[in-house]
């Protein structure tokens, strides 16, 4: 897996050093997850699923509903 070079901060992290959010970065077939303050750890997996996570949420996923 390729190691991404370019984490991106949310706009909505706030003032301060902006240690309060999730970063994202992007590599070839994969997009990859860390919070700010804990950069070691990190979540990847693919843009399709992102996109999916992120259709089920805007319509109304929570933890009752089956996959």
């Amino acid at each position: 897996m390729t190691t991404p070079a370019n984490w991106q901060k949310s706009s909505f992290s706030g003032g301060g050093e902006g240690n309060d959010c999730v970063e994202i970065a992007t590599t070839p077939g994969s997009v990859h997850l860390r919070e700010s303050d804990t950069p070691a750890l990190r979540l990847s997996t693919t843009a399709g699923a992102v996109a999916h996570l992120l259709r089920r949420i805007k319509n109304g996923f929570h933890e009752s509903t089956p996959v």
